[in-house]
């Protein structure tokens, strides 16, 4: 169950950001709404507290590998995901792709559970 919340809390994060970067690219005024800015914080909170119960509950705990890569990947999505959302020209597009790359890494890494899941 705690892994089931903790993928659909991935994707409802990744489809927010996506929507965000939508938003962005079409300098639509939703993205300065409270609640717009609010929502992506607390579902990447309770997505990562999640992920740290996660990581403690595997066998063999948080210290492998394929964890490492993720987080070094998160924080690369993290990076690119505010190159998409405050950047402009290149740098905006750079980041997406950047943050779309990454965020797919991510996913493959978890469902292989290897660092080199191709």
């Amino acid at each position: 169950m705690l892994k089931t919340l903790h993928f659909s809390l991935a994707f409802l994060s990744v489809a927010g950001f996506v929507i965000r970067a939508g938003w962005s690219y079409g300098g639509s005024d939703l993205l300065q709404e409270k609640w717009v800015k609010i929502a992506p914080h607390v579902v990447d909170t309770l997505l990562l507290t999640l992920g740290v119960v996660l990581a403690f509950s595997l066998p063999g705990g948080p210290w492998q590998g394929w964890l490492l890569v993720k987080l070094i990947a998160l924080l690369a999505y993290i990076g690119f995901g505010v190159m998409t959302l405050r950047g402009e020209g290149m740098s905006k597009h750079i980041g997406l792709i950047g943050a779309l790359l990454s965020v797919s890494y991510i996913f493959l890494v978890a469902y292989s559970r290897n660092p080199l899941p191709f």
